[in-house]
């Protein structure tokens, strides 16, 4: 067991040391971030909720949010409080910064590694049959449009597929569709134009 973990252990740190050595050769700076937000915290308006975003790497971030949302999938429907966390690799900076468009506040587009947890405790209402307190999670992958503005409201808006793991209840495939609107409450980077040299 020791010898496994350890395997894994060093598998991971070359892995990570090499994705690291790749990034510094590109930018010269591991963690350059060019273009996108080192943090950014957000009110959402509609869900409501809080969601956060961190910066990682060049074009990739991790984000997580609360707030209310509703599962479908072929078992039926839950709406309560919610987790959603992503990892983002934003696609489209440099190509909305030739065209002169605003990059400032990660407003790009992206695809992500989605999960999302229903928790039974924080549940609406459902349909799904199984035992009372049954928790649901989404793992899937997502495409998303982040458009954050000079003002600071920001839009934020999704759309993916992937399996729904119920604890205690059937599994099942299903969509997963998001919408939120909210202003980012974070310091925003310059939308004056980055150019690689």
């Amino acid at each position: 067991m020791f010898k496994k973990s350890l395997l894994f252990t060093c598998s991971i740190a070359f892995l990570f040391s090499f994705f690291t050595y790749a990034q510094f050769q590109e930018r010269g700076k591991i963690f350059d971030l060019v273009h996108l937000e080192r943090h950014q915290f957000k009110f959402d308006l509609l869900s409501p909720g809080l969601s956060y975003e961190l910066g990682l790497f060049r074009n990739q971030s991790v984000s997580t949010s609360l707030g209310l949302a509703t599962a479908t999938y072929e078992e039926g429907y839950a709406f309560g409080l919610t987790t959603n966390n992503r990892y983002r690799y934003y696609h489209n900076f440099q190509r909305r910064i030739d065209k002169g468009k605003n990059v400032s506040g990660n407003s790009g587009d992206y695809i992500a590694a989605a999960q999302a947890v229903f928790f039974s405790q924080l549940r609406i209402s459902t349909n799904i049959d199984g035992p009372k307190d049954f928790n649901l999670g989404f793992y899937g992958m997502v495409y998303g449009i982040q458009r954050t503005f000079e003002n600071g409201f920001n839009f934020n808006a999704e759309v993916g597929a992937g399996l729904y793991k119920g604890d205690g209840v059937p599994d099942g495939y299903g969509p997963l569709v998001t919408f939120t609107f909210g202003w980012v409450a974070t310091k925003r980077k310059s939308k004056a134009p980055k150019f690689d040299y």
